[in-house]
This record gives C-alpha cells, sequence and structure tokens, in this order.
C-alpha cells in the first residue's frame, strides 16, 4: 500500500482503510491514461444500465401493441384491428422484438467492454501493490525475517493479491451498480404502478441484505479457521520440503506426512462447514427473492383485473424484479467474497503498518570514503539479541585501513554478531560503529552497504544458473568480470568441465553443488563487488586442504590494499593477518599477531592452537592408514 494511504504503525489494517488505500490505485494522482480508462469504464457501465432497465419495456410496448392490434370477438375468436394493417402490425410489433433483443444485446455489449477496459487498470493496480508488498519485505529488517516462515508470507501475497483484483471488480462494477439499478427500477415501480410495487422492491431487497449479512458475519470465523490451517500445512508442507536431505537422513517421511496431514485435516473440517453454511445461505436468499417475486405479481394481477394496468405491465414488472435479481444476487455472493477477501488481504496490508527498525535517518548523508579512510571503529559496543543475554559487553577495537583483522573465538562468542551490526542488520543498545570519522547509523544505508562485501559462512543460492549467482555479486559488472572473478575464487577450471558450463542450474538453494562450490561462488561474488571492504565469515569451512590453500592464495591478491575482517575456526587460515581479535564473553580478551599470541602459553589463542593441533596430529595417521588400505 502507499504510505499516504496508511499510516505505518504496526496495527491491523482495517477494511476502511484497505479500500482507502485500493482507490489511489484506481484513481491515480500521476497517471492520467488510467484515471480515463476508468471513466470510459464508468461510462459504459451507466450505458449498460440504463440498456437493461430499457429491456422490460421495450417487450412491453410490443405485448401491448399486439394486444391491441387483435382483440377478441365475443365468441373469442381473434381478428385484426381493421385500423391496422395485417402488414402493419407486423412490421411494427417486430420492429419493437427486434428492438427487445438489440438492448440486451447492447447491455451485455457494454458490459463486456466495460470489462475489457477496466481489465487495465485493474492489473496494473495489483501489480504496483504487489510490487510494493514485495518491495516493503525487503526492507523489513532481519530480525523480521528471522521470525516469519517463508511458506506463510508467500501464502499472504498470493492470497492477497487475488483478493485485491476481486475487490477492486466488485467495488466498481457490482456494488455501486446495483445500488443504481435498485434506485432506478424502485423510482420506475413507484411512479408507473404505484407505491405498493417499490415498496416490495425495496423491502424484497432490505430483507435480503440484512439475511445476508447477518449468515456472512457467522460464516467468517470458519473463513478465518480455513486460512489459519491453511497457512500451518503451507508451512510445514514448504519447512519440510526445504529440509528434503534431513527427512531422509532420519527415515521420518511417514511422521512429516503425518504433521502435514493433520494441518489438512483442520482444513477439511473447516472447509466442510464453510460449504453446508454456503448451502444454507443460498437457499435463503432464492427463499426471500422467490416470496417477493410472487407478492409482486400477485398485486399486478390485481391491477389487471381492475383495469389499472395491461398484461404488458405484468410482464414489465415481472422482468424488472426479475433483472433485479441477477446482480442482486450476485450481490449477495459478491459481499461474501468480498468480506473473504478482505481478510486474505488484510494480512498482506498489514505487513505493510510494519515499519522497519533499521532505516535511514532524515539526514543521512552517503558514505564518503577512500580505501585510506575505511578504518573501522567499535567504541564502547553492547548488543543483544534477547534482553538480559548480552552478546557484546563494551567491545572496543579498531581495525586500520587497509589491513587484515582476524577475529576469532568460541561460539556464541559475538563474531558474527560483529558483522551484523557493521552491515547494520542490527542496531547496538550502546555504543558507537564508525568508518573512517562517519558513525554508520547516520550514513545512507545503501552506501553503505555497497561499502562492504561479505562471504557468509552459509551461502544461500538462487534456484538459476551458475552464472547467474556469479553475477549477482554487481549486475552491472560484463560476463568476462565474472570470469575473472570465478578465476580468482579457483571455480572457473571446475564449471568448464561441467556440461553446461556457465549455464548449469545449481537447484533450489544451491542444492546440486557442494559446500566448498558454494562457497568458492560466494567468494567470487564478494570479489565481484570489489567494495573496499571485505568479510570473510567462514570463508573456507567448507574446502578440502588443497582447495583452501588455492583460495587463500586468491584472498591474500583480492585483500591486498583493502579492509578485511576474517572469521575463523581454523587458526592455520589466519596466520598472516596482520593482527588477531580474540573474544571472550562479549569482549576483546586478548589481540595481536599470530605469533605473539602463542608466545604467551597461558593465552586463550595458544590452547586453542594447541587444540586445533593436536587434532590434526591426531587425525594424519589416520589418513596414511586410509591411503595404505
Amino acid at each position: 500500500m502507499s504510505r499516504e494511504a496508511i499510516p505505518l504503525n504496526g496495527d491491523p489494517v482495517t477494511s476502511r482503510d484497505m479500500l482507502r488505500g485500493m482507490m489511489t490505485y484506481i484513481w491515480p494522482k500521476d497517471d492520467a491514461a488510467i484515471r480515463k480508462r476508468v471513466c470510459v469504464a464508468l461510462g459504459l457501465l451507466a450505458g449498460a444500465k440504463m440498456l437493461n432497465v430499457a429491456v422490460p419495456f421495450t417487450f412491453k410496448y410490443a405485448l401491448d401493441y399486439l394486444n391491441q392490434a387483435l382483440p377478441p370477438t365475443e365468441s373469442g375468436e381473434a381478428f385484426f384491428n381493421m385500423a391496422s394493417a395485417p402488414d402493419t402490425v407486423l412490421t411494427v410489433a417486430t420492429s419493437m422484438l427486434i428492438g427487445y433483443g438489440i438492448a440486451r444485446a447492447g447491455a451485455a455489449g457494454f458490459n463486456e467492454l466495460r470489462n475489457a477496459v477496466f481489465a487495465k487498470v485493474a492489473q496494473h493496480s495489483i501489480r504496483r501493490i504487489a510490487r510494493n508488498v514485495f518491495l516493503h519485505l525487503h526492507n523489513l529488517d532481519l530480525s523480521f525475517h528471522l521470525s516469519r516462515q517463508t511458506g506463510a508470507l508467500s501464502k499472504t501475497i498470493d492470497r492477497g493479491s487475488r483478493g485485491i483484483n476481486f475487490v477492486l471488480s466488485a467495488m466498481v462494477f457490482n456494488v455501486v451498480p446495483t445500488v443504481f439499478e435498485l434506485a432506478l427500477v424502485s423510482a420506475i415501480l413507484g411512479m408507473k404502478c404505484g407505491a405498493a410495487f417499490a415498496g416490495v422492491s425495496l423491502g424484497c431487497v432490505g430483507i435480503y441484505a440484512l439475511f445476508t449479512l447477518a449468515i456472512t458475519q457467522w460464516r467468517t470465523k470458519f473463513r478465518v479457521y480455513m486460512n489459519q490451517a491453511e497457512n500451518e500445512a503451507g508451512n510445514k508442507a514448504v519447512d519440510s520440503l526445504i529440509n528434503y536431505e534431513t527427512v531422509k537422513y532420519f527415515n521420518n517421511e511417514k511422521y512429516e506426512a503425518d504433521r502435514y496431514d493433520s494441518s489438512l485435516k483442520k482444513y477439511e473440517v473447516a472447509s466442510l462447514k464453510t460449504s453446508t453454511s454456503l448451502a444454507a445461505l443460498n437457499f435463503g436468499q432464492n427463499a426471500i427473492f422467490s416470496a417477493a417475486l410472487s407478492l409482486i405479481m400477485v398485486l399486478a394481477a390485481k391491477q389487471i383485473v381492475q383495469g389499472n394496468m395491461t398484461v404488458g405491465d405484468l410482464v414489465m414488472v415481472n422482468g424488472l424484479l426479475f433483472q433485479l435479481s441477477v446482480p442482486l444476487g450476485f450481490l449477495g455472493s459478491v459481499y461474501r467474497e468480498v468480506r473473504q477477501a478482505l481478510i486474505d488481504m488484510q494480512t498482506m496490508f498489514t505487513l505493510m503498518t510494519m515499519d522497519t527498525k533499521i532505516k535511514n535517518k532524515h539526514d543521512a548523508t552517503p558514505l564518503n570514503i577512500t580505501p585510506e579512510s575505511t578504518t573501522i571503529t567499535f567504541q564502547d559496543v553492547k548488543f543483544e539479541y534477547v534482553a538480559g543475554k548480552p552478546v557484546l559487553d563494551g567491545l572496543s577495537f579498531t581495525i586500520p585501513a587497509g589491513k587484515k583483522v582476524a577475529i576469532v573465538g568460541g561460539s556464541g562468542s559475538g563474531k558474527s554478531s560483529i558483522i551484523r551490526l557493521l552491515y547494520r542488520f542490527f542496531e547496538p543498545q550502546q555504543g558507537k560503529i564508525l568508518i573512517g570519522d562517519q558513525n554508520i547509523d547516520s550514513v545512507d544505508l545503501e552506501s553503505l552497504r555497497k561499502a562492504i562485501a561479505i562471504v557468509p559462512q552459509d551461502s544461500v543460492l538462487f534456484h538459476d544458473t551458475i552464472l547467474y549467482n556469479l553475477h549477482y555479486g554487481d549486475l552491472m559488472k560484463s560476463e568476462e568480470e565474472v570470469y575473472s572473478a570465478s578465476k580468482m575464487a579457483d571455480l572457473h577450471d571446475s564449471i568448464q568441465q561441467w556440461p553446461q558450463g556457465y549455464q548449469t542450474p545449481v537447484g533450489e538453494r544451491g542444492l546440486k553443488l557442494s559446500g566448498g562450490e558454494k562457497q568458492r561462488v560466494a567468494i567470487a561474488r564478494a570479489i565481484l563487488k570489489g567494495s573496499p571492504i571485505l568479510v570473510f565469515d567462514e570463508a573456507t569451512s567448507s574446502l578440502d586442504s588443497i582447495t583452501e590453500y588455492n583460495i587463500l592464495g586468491a584472498l591474500r591478491r583480492a585483500t591486498r590494499g583493502r579492509t578485511s575482517i576474517v572469521i575463523a575456526h581454523r587458526l592455520s587460515t589466519i596466520m598472516d593477518a596482520d593482527e588477531i581479535l580474540v573474544l571472550d564473553k562479549g569482549r576483546v580478551a586478548e589481540r595481536g599477531t599470530h605469533s605473539t599470541l602463542l608466545s604467551n602459553s597461558q593465552s586463550i589463542y595458544s590452547k586453542m592452537w594447541d587444540i586445533q593441533q593436536s587434532s590434526s596430529l591426531y587425525t594424519k595417521p589416520v589418513q596414511s592408514a586410509q591411503q595404505g588400505a
């Protein structure tokens, strides 16, 4: 939704808010072509309704003319009125009946032309709304996405988009036109036939609307249960399929199917209640309208006996009320579907009211840095994901421009949190983070993130080709530059041996690639991005020793002259770092070069090194034995 239409306050959106917001898309201030189409469609709508009301009158006049031209004799035989020649009677009656057909066809033609004209308005509005929702989801902070399930978000957008399409068409071409036609028919019946006829038509619509409203309100809760069950089933299905390998590892296919089936059973129960209540609603609506139709026909018959109305008037009254039954019957279903569509849309539109916690300040300035001004400083930074459980506790350190600094420490010591704070996925509760002399919470987010290239520990790829995933590092770079980055990441030769080369699909989340190949893709993307600050979060954890050796050489070339942060568990990969920071309990416990830290046998780093070296010595005989076997 547009921010002007719905305030970003995080509260659930009301139906009025959603309708008001959609009107900004139907009648956009910045698109005269769309407004012109809406006017044309409304003109066609008015024309269709006028022709629709004219149809019973044309039939009435044709019937009355034939009735007057052929008066019965006392013996019951019919003769042509001598005042009118048979050919004349036939010609006039035929013209009226042809006019009746033309009016019906014209009304239908106007309706279809109206739909065709308005289709572009509806689809254009849906596209803009869906795009805005999609973009807004990407703009929300990481904490939102960590607490959400992808399956539920996908269902929300899908159902919301379908609901928008229905509501737009229903409100513009069903609700308002039906009210207009009801007023027109009631006025005609009142003037032509008397107040009683108008009262029956208005009373019929009033009772019909009240009945529909009451039953639909009762049925709404069943639709809510259906949506909840569908979301639950969708989440379980997506989550289970994404973790296909884990399910197979533990032989839990039947367990997953049973969990999915339990959600489907809830959906089945809610769906049955929805269907049975719909049958009751439809029967009640038909009973109300049938009773009104019978009553108005009885009134017309009495008027004919009294000589106040003709048989043609009876046909006209029947035609007017019967024609009203079509939009009236549809109005009932429209109300039901609009209510359900608004429920489906509410979650999607409520997402738009959620404001991201991480955003630019009103006076944010671009991050202006040069290779000489990429010094990174953490000043007394305190951060916690959960209140009362600090991750970083007064962390302070400086990474000089152009230097390579490694960060090590045990699990939960805050290594990856440093990267998330530097990239502004989260904000610290206390302290400052500076790049050069600029506080990153005061700079433009886009410029900040362009200045930092990250190789994550777990690299997830798009379900596309290897070339697409490599090129994603910078879509503005040429393919030759992509190949160059691939070579630097020691990936190019492997790709050349694949049957489809760079056009090879990687599968969903890159599952067709090995862990080492995915990490090399991530490294190549970071190299291609060409940012002055490079961050490697366990960039070689999934690589074999030979590949790791080659990659480390490539990384040394890529980081030369750039400020780089390397998070590592394998200490042998950071021996060449200009400085190593050892984290413990959210603070820098030790710092220095590899040799300096090892010189103190009681240091945390020295103990970590000894343990890793012992593990390495233990595994070598095992590897030798395997090779000998």
